[in-house]
């Protein structure tokens, strides 16, 4: 029994212990974890917030002989005592009801030991108190925030020396209803490096203080004035950075709060503090930067020929703004120029630029069939300036041009019957794409890799990729194994190459870094300063935190970011790189080297491929038309005098309405790809012959005359005239094909030679050919032909009639003369 009763007590007390463990603030996972920032000089020793010592990175692992220093960051003065439990905990959520300052406490309590409602108490007390006091109320939901912090700027990035000073500069708008008077701009940084790439992504993901974000660092605060709502004030901040109690090389965490006297917290925003001392002695991370110079497709098939020139037809003009400066991609470029980085070019944007460069004209209506509804664009000048951009910035780096339109491969993999044919439209597609970026960047480019949308790659898209001619593709790494079944991105952070296959190697990226990028999306203007600073911040922390994986180990980064990269986000790329290759932990690398020494690999099959990415892929039936119009462009180059432009033009598009660039734009994608149908419709119908609907045909032979109206911008060759009887007995053709030939946008009349047999009406069908394989062409028109000849026989009878009479006739007369031959004066 008593035995009985000491195990149910212990149970007891487990479960009550397990349950103020669940309800205590939860530190995140890598302010426990060791730091590796091993071999480099000694910063010191940071007291901990309630006394104990924590180490600084200075132990655990061999050095590789930097000299330790006695000198450090400093030791910021311990401020109150956090303990884990019991009355003076500071408030570490968003401030209850009053945002203003707190009443006087009673005696012997700080304003710390106020009481704090609990779920189920009623506030009202609280808030008529606060009114008393002329205190504004606050938000009734614990989660929100009375003020937002926006941190616009931190100098420097990268703290190198325990001297100097950290400057940190921004803006506190209060977005409550509410007046917040009272109130002060603190900062925190945590006490330890975090360890690990997700104690990165746990610390920038909270939303309340927690002890791991450290003290508020005294003597260091800006004083906010009275801010009514909607108001806002900007602060700046220079902290000692021997004040900020920091240890050896790694990322900390770093909080931007503003707090009332009494300690609640309105509002704060996070960001991280790169720490790489002079002398630090790690291995740098090898790291290629793509930099991807792509965008959604403008150009259409359609084109307006002019004696002497011919000049495509944009769907709108878009690309003059993303061109000129200040946009996109002129910003792009500019930020990418002098960096170390391998530019990633699709051949269509490049094609599209010179197009608006040499002229060209804007359609009034998206996927509009008649050239002559245009406009002139305006985007000519913006357009060469671009090119000339890019072309200075890729001189003396690598170059690689994607396939052209940079085609979605996962979605062409899958395309059943017709994938081989778009394979060979986008092989020729891709070579004369490869030609285009030669040329106009004076560069000889790559023309070999393959770029699946996420980097997700399943044997499906292998397979095509290699039926494409590409040897590398770049991977997520997620479905790449090594042979031996392990991820290749399992443990630390080490991009690098696999072999599947015997032509085809994937080289694995960073999936962390490029959700980053394309998540977020900074302006590049003041208002995008928080967002560029948080971004760079973050990089160099993911950077860094990477190296501190196995500080003495080689290893490389592959870093491949969004398609559409916004311009604020390269920015904040750029900027990160340059830091971190100055602080000495990032090594600009090559793509090809990055490449090098594969080791042997498998991919996954394809019901491993993400859900989300397969929801968002071209649709099969997009794929089959894009097929369908492949077939009839070969028919229309087969009754056209010079074929070459028009096939080029309309192949052009085809490659287009297969771009990546039309994820998470189905309308704009059905758009695209119903122009181009539209436009070759419009173009063999252009060619037909126009209706009739009765001829007479008077005797035994004629001829038949049958109008073919030429729509095309080129003259027509290439087809033939055929016509067909209902009634060969009674009217035929005589000739069995007749060639047509007609300028372009004219009318032109053949004749057809027919042959009569007998009278009465006759169906005639009319109908074009094409000359070179005798398909029909267009539709058949029929009409009515009166036959009104005269028989062979009917003819003979009439003339022996003929005959008849004059005999008739000779003979009356004659006798008349011999019955008057005495006639006076006339002689016999």
């Amino acid at each position: 029994m008593a035995r009985d009763g000491r195990c149910a007590r212990a149970v007891v007390a487990t479960l009550v212990t397990l349950s103020a463990v669940l309800l205590a603030p939860i530190p995140p996972v890598a302010a426990a974890v060791p730091s590796f920032g091993v071999g480099v000089p000694s910063y010191g020793f940071a007291p901990s917030s309630s006394g104990a010592v924590l180490p600084s990175d200075a132990a655990g692992v061999p050095s590789r002989g930097a000299a330790p220093s006695s000198s450090g960051f400093g030791v910021r003065s311990p401020g109150p005592a956090l303990p884990s439990s019991g009355a003076g905990v500071p408030s570490y959520r968003p401030a209850l009801p009053s945002y203003g300052d707190s009443p006087p406490a009673p005696s012997g309590h700080g304003p710390r030991d106020r009481p704090r409602h609990g779920p189920g108490q009623d506030t009202r007390q609280s808030i008529s108190q606060d009114t008393r006091h002329g205190i504004s109320r606050g938000p009734r939901h614990r989660g929100s925030y009375a003020v937002a912090v926006r941190l616009a700027s931190l100098s420097p990035a990268v703290l190198r020396r325990p001297d100097g000073e950290l400057t940190l500069s921004g803006t506190v708008v209060n977005t409550s209803r509410h007046r917040v008077t009272g109130a002060r701009v603190g900062v925190r940084t945590g006490p330890v490096a975090l360890g690990t790439r997700s104690g990165l992504a746990l610390t920038a993901g909270r939303t309340a203080l927690a002890r791991a974000d450290g003290e508020e660092i005294p003597h260091h605060t800006h004083r906010l004035p009275s801010l009514p709502p909607g108001a806002a004030r900007d602060f700046r901040l220079r902290v000692p950075v021997a004040d900020l109690r920091l240890g050896g090389a790694g990322a900390y965490g770093l909080t931007v709060h503003v707090a009332r006297a009494d300690g609640a917290v309105l509002g704060l925003t996070r960001t991280f503090l790169p720490v790489y001392p002079e002398g630090t002695a790690f291995e740098p991370l090898r790291t290629a930067v793509l930099w991807p110079v792509t965008g959604t497709p403008h150009m259409e098939a359609l084109t307006l020929r002019t004696p002497g020139s011919v000049r495509p037809v944009f769907r709108d003009d878009a690309l003059a703004a993303e061109f000129a400066e200040g946009g996109r991609l002129r910003r792009l470029v500019e930020t990418g120029a002098r960096q170390p980085v391998t530019w990633m070019v699709d051949p269509d944007l490049v094609a599209q630029a010179r197009a608006m460069a040499d002229g060209y004209r804007v359609a009034r209506t998206p996927g509009a069939t008649d050239p002559r509804h245009t406009t002139a664009g305006r985007g000519g000048r913006a357009a060469a300036d671009w090119l000339a951009a890019l072309k200075r910035a890729v001189r003396g780096r690598d170059v690689i041009a994607l396939p052209y339109a940079d085609p979605d491969l996962a979605s062409l993999a899958r395309a059943g019957d017709g994938a081989e044919a778009l394979a060979g439209l986008l092989r020729r597609a891709s070579r004369a794409g490869k030609d285009v970026v030669d040329r106009e960047l004076r560069v000889d480019a790559r023309a070999d890799v393959a770029w699946p949308a996420g980097g997700a790659v399943d044997a499906g898209i292998a397979a095509y990729a290699e039926r494409l001619g590409l040897e590398t593709v770049l991977a997520s790494g997620d479905g790449v194994r090594r042979s031996s079944g392990a991820l290749l991105t399992a443990g630390a952070t080490d991009d690098g190459a696999a072999t599947l296959g015997a032509r085809l190697t994937a080289l694995t990226h960073d999936t962390t870094i490029a959700s980053l990028l394309a998540r977020s999306r900074p302006g590049t203007g003041a208002a995008g300063a928080p967002g560029r600073l948080g971004l760079r911040q973050r990089l160099l922390a993911e950077s860094l935190t990477a190296v501190r994986e196995l500080p003495y180990a080689p290893r490389a980064l592959v870093v491949v970011p969004p398609r559409r990269m916004s311009a604020g986000a390269a920015r904040a790329l750029a900027e990160a790189v340059s830091e971190g290759r100055k602080a000495g932990w990032l090594e600009p690398s090559r793509l090809e080297v990055a490449a090098q020494d594969p080791e042997p690999g498998q991919l996954r099959d394809t019901t491993g491929y993400p859900v989300a990415l397969r929801a968002s892929e071209l649709p099969a039936r997009t794929l089959a038309a894009v097929a369908r119009d492949e077939r009839r462009l070969r028919t229309l180059s087969k009754v056209l005098s010079d074929p070459r432009g028009t096939t080029a033009s309309a192949h052009a598009a085809m490659a287009r309405a297969l771009s990546t660039s039309w994820r998470g734009d189905p309308a704009g994608a059905r758009s695209y790809r119903r122009g181009v149908s539209r436009y070759l419709s419009a173009s063999i119908d252009s060619v037909r012959l126009v209706p009739k609907s009765t001829v007479t045909v008077a005797g035994q032979s004629a001829t038949i005359p049958v109008t073919v109206d030429n729509g095309l911008q080129q003259d027509l060759t290439g087809v033939e005239l055929r016509v067909s009887s209902s009634r060969p007995e009674r009217l035929d053709a005589v000739d069995r094909a007749v060639g047509v030939r007609a300028s372009r946008a004219v009318s032109r009349t053949v004749r057809v030679r027919v042959r009569a047999h007998a009278n009465g009406p006759v169906r005639l069908t009319a109908r074009l050919h094409t000359s070179a394989d005798g398909k029909p062409w267009g539709r058949p028109i029929t009409f009515t032909a009166e036959v009104r000849s005269v028989p062979s026989g009917a003819v003979a009878f009439v003339a022996g009639g003929v005959g008849l009479i004059a005999l008739a006739a000779t003979f009356r007369l004659r006798r008349a003369r011999a019955r008057g031959g005495g006639a006076p004066g006339v002689r016999g």
